[in-house]
């Protein structure tokens, strides 16, 4: 199994190519938690995530046979970033195949790092099938993101990092996809610190850790769906299970609602981005889905940063929404003059900002003399909208909150 010994070594070998991440205290976090939140800032990362850490120690571990045939992997996202880059500054092959719908970014990124893409198939199972076709067919080595133990040491340097800058820490939070983060992290941290706690988390729509453990093998679900793609697998990883069962002391889950909030909060608070997958662990904090004590030293790992602006947009409406900074409203009123200026005069002295309204008159399903009315509107919180609502219902106006 993997050990401390491991880690150790691994460490030396990414030093020139991974950065050491900060970690920092986050008063706003710390006052709404009562802990004492500090964030590992691993979306800062070179390729912006921790996968450089496992893609570098497992280029580097490999014979010179094996560096002469070159490596190859199937990824859509972080780990093609990561195996590239470790390629590129170990001077050795990388063949990268992702599916034919990757988003286009992700893999001009890959690209700008120097690997050759192979595009194919509709998703990552697709891919990855092609990837060990083509490994068989080359002699390439197959970095596999997880399920590798010179990956799982790799990553386990943040573990050392966390301890090297945070020797008080009491809590590591961190995501479960596949499982090879946390088995690094946990590794590390128990054979430094066996009295801190290591707590995994996973995407409400992706649990598939805690249907798994103390069964013996791994639990595949049938599909998964989450914002948070960077851990969506579908099923953890063989190797990496009985790792967990060892050396984590809790798995909890959190739903996209509660992840979508926590990566807005971030960017408000800390002006950071961050994706899904590195968001889960700060949310099951702020959500409360493990217990910890009042000033007890919790280090949420924010895993990486990168994500597709299509789906930010979406997640940055969808947490201002959960926050209470964001509603839609609906009325129906008299078709009058006035009616219309009376209740957006209310809405504006409540200090609200009227974004955008829509009124119809042609719905059958109200009187003839009636018109609907809806409008989004930007707000201070769940206590403002409250007052918004009681405002205009007292002036005799039925309006109910648009989902």
């Amino acid at each position: 199994m993997l050990s401390l010994a491991d880690i150790e070594a691994a460490r030396d070998r990414v030093s020139d190519v991974a950065l050491h991440t900060a970690l920092e205290s986050q008063r706003t976090f710390s006052r709404m938690s009562g802990a004492d939140v500090q964030l590992k800032f691993e979306n800062t990362q070179r390729t912006g995530s921790f996968k450089i850490r496992g893609a570098t120690n497992r280029i580097r571990t490999l014979s010179a046979a094996e560096r002469d045939a070159g490596v190859i992997t199937a990824s859509a996202g972080n780990h093609a970033q990561g195996v590239a880059l470790a390629a590129q500054r170990s001077d050795v092959d990388a063949l990268i195949v992702m599916p034919e719908f990757a988003p286009i970014s992700k893999v001009n990124a890959t690209e700008s790092y120097g690997a050759e893409i192979v595009l194919y198939g509709a998703d990552f199972a697709d891919a990855q099938e092609k990837a060990h076709e083509l490994a068989a067919e080359s002699d390439r080595t197959y970095v596999h993101p997880y399920e590798d133990q010179a990956v799982q040491a790799g990553q386990g340097t943040i573990g050392l990092e966390i301890l090297e800058d945070c020797p008080d820490v009491d809590t590591v939070v961190a995501p479960i996809g596949g499982g090879g983060l946390i088995s690094g992290i946990a590794t590390a941290i128990k054979a430094g610190k066996p009295e801190t706690r290591v707590i995994g988390v996973q995407a409400e729509g992706a649990a598939t850790v805690a249907n798994s453990l103390n069964k013996d093998a791994t639990n595949e679900l049938d599909s998964v769906d989450t914002i948070a793609d960077g851990i969506a697998t579908g099923a953890v990883g063989e190797n990496t299970l009985p790792i967990i069962e060892d050396r984590v002391d809790e798995i909890v889950t959190v739903d996209d609602s509660e992840t979508a909030s926590a990566m807005v909060l971030l960017l408000e608070r800390v002006k950071t981005l961050v994706e899904g997958a590195g968001a889960v662990p700060l949310a099951a904090v702020l959500e409360e889905r493990f217990e910890y004590g009042e000033d007890e030293t919790i280090v949420p790992v924010l895993s990486g940063g990168n994500i597709d602006l299509n789906l930010l947009t979406t997640v940055l409406s969808r947490g201002l929404v959960d926050r209470g900074r964001f509603v839609k409203l609906r009325t129906v009123m008299k078709d009058r003059p006035g009616a219309l200026e009376d209740f957006l005069s209310i809405v504006a002295n409540s200090g609200a900002n009227i974004y955008e309204i829509n009124h119809d008159r042609a719905r059958q399903s109200f009187a003839i003399d009636a018109t609907e009315i809806e409008m989004d509107i930007e707000t201070r919180g769940h206590e403002h909208v409250e007052q918004i609502l009681e405002d205009v219902r007292e002036a005799g106006f039925q309006v109910e909150v648009r989902t």
